[in-house]
């Protein structure tokens, strides 16, 4: 039971949680605040980009599509049944992590803390709270099949420890220069 709701609440969130890693790997291009500030701070920095955005929206759909492919023998394998993604479910998955993500940048200048540096609890959820956000308001029957309590209460325990995992192995791995 609790293998299976694992299971169910990592296959959904993978959508949300791909896409920043691959803005990331996309790499550079215009920033999205143009350079401008605000009281004296960038609105968000360097770091979040258009391509950046768009690389991470496109993928994160793209993977979507991909388990889609994949959940009816993934399901059999597990002996559960996995969600498949609606289009629009899809990108409100991929573009609200992005956007969550973007918020949360928003949220550390203001707060004075430069790119890359640490911001617990909003560092390890942003993203969820902006990926399921969109999904509930794009598609509302969808994310309520999908993202039920349960579910949800495994995705809040279950993402600020795959963040911290990823993050640490990829600094240990030279990917990251900070481990968080």
């Amino acid at each position: 039971m609790i293998g299976t709701l694992v299971a169910t609440a990592f296959w959904a969130m993978l959508p949300a949680y791909v896409p920043n890693n691959a803005a990331v790997l996309a790499g550079g291009g215009r920033p999205i605040d143009g350079g401008r500030e605000w009281r004296g701070a960038r609105l968000l920095g360097d770091g979040k980009t258009w391509r950046g955005t768009a690389v991470g929206t496109l993928v994160g759909v793209l993977l979507a599509l991909a388990l889609n492919a994949l959940a009816d023998p993934a399901s059999a394998a597990l002996g559960s049944d996995l969600p498949t993604f609606a289009l629009p479910a899809a990108f409100a998955l991929a573009f609200g992590a992005m956007c969550g993500d973007i918020g949360a940048s928003f949220l550390k200048r203001r707060s004075g803390r430069e790119r890359g540096a640490a911001f617990p609890g909003l560092d390890q959820l942003d993203f969820v709270v902006g990926a399921l956000g969109l999904a509930f308001l794009v598609d509302t029957d969808w994310a309520l099949a999908v993202f039920t309590p349960r579910v949800l209460a495994v995705v809040l325990v279950m993402t600020p420890l795959l963040h911290v995992v990823t993050n640490v192995g990829a600094y240990l791995l030279g990917v990251k220069n900070e481990p968080w």
